[in-house]
């Protein structure tokens, strides 16, 4: 018996169950990919990330097995955000440029909080690098899906430690160090030191799962503000947070 066969001979499926489970969570498949297209670029087809997750959701009722003691729907989202993640990955949908800007924008942030003593506005990060506020905002909406962490997130210097270097294990990604405990720590640490409308954004955006429209509409400001709102957070975030990892003089990896 192959290895296929003999996991359909422990899991059996009847095939009414199959389709009925795939039917009745098809819109949490919509909701998974539209939260997560909120923070990608817009050349992120949310039709793609929908497919990419019913793929993930008939994979998650083929397998999911009723005597693990978890709900289906617990189950099928990890499968279905996991089948997502992994089309973003096989598309490369991080263009160079805009990691580029945002590495540039970061460094200007830093040493006017170090300059300040305080987080700089808006105009004042303008006038820093030579734009005028309304190309500032622009490149924060370009920065659009800018991420907290990523696997290749070491910059321009290689002799800099990175956030990455906080893994306890070379097997870990993002996610394992977002659940790291000290990590956790210094993340809502760095939250708190946010501006205030833009703590509201993370809040309504990662704990009420709110998308951007919806946020704006609470905020009764445009969708694209808010995404702008959001990009400068993730900035400042990642700004603290390098400090954290050089404050814990952290080994650099080769």
């Amino acid at each position: 018996m192959t290895p296929k066969a003999l996991e359909l001979y422990r899991h059996p499926v009847d095939e009414d169950d199959l389709n009925e489970r795939i039917k009745q969570h098809a819109p949490l498949v919509k909701r998974l990919a539209y939260h997560l297209v909120a923070r990608l670029p817009a050349s992120v087809e949310v039709d793609d990330l929908i497919q990419a997750g019913m793929i993930g959701l008939m994979d998650a009722a083929q397998h999911f097995d009723d005597a693990a003691g978890v709900l289906f729907e617990t189950y099928a989202s990890q499968r279905i955000r996991g089948a997502m993640l992994d089309e973003l990955r096989t598309a490369d949908w991080v263009p160079r440029q805009v990691r580029r800007s945002m590495r540039e924008l970061e460094n200007t942030l830093t040493k006017l909080e170090h300059t300040l003593g305080r987080s700089p506005s808006e105009r004042e990060m303008a006038e820093a690098m030579g734009m005028a506020l309304d190309e500032y905002q622009q490149l924060l909406s370009d920065c659009k899906g800018h991420q907290l962490l990523y696997y290749d997130d070491r910059g321009e210097d290689e002799d800099s430690p990175h956030l990455l270097d906080a893994l306890v294990s070379e097997d870990e990604g993002p996610l394992e160090i977002l659940s790291n405990v000290d990590f956790h720590k210094a993340l809502v640490s760095a939250i708190e030191t946010l501006p205030e409308r833009e703590q509201l954004v993370m809040a309504l955006h990662y704990d009420e799962e709110l998308n951007l429209k919806e946020i704006g509409a609470v905020l009764n400001v445009s969708e694209s503000r808010v995404c702008q709102l959001h990009s400068q957070a993730v900035a400042r975030l990642r700004t603290r947070l390098g400090e954290w990892v050089r404050s814990r003089d952290l080994p650099v990896r080769g």
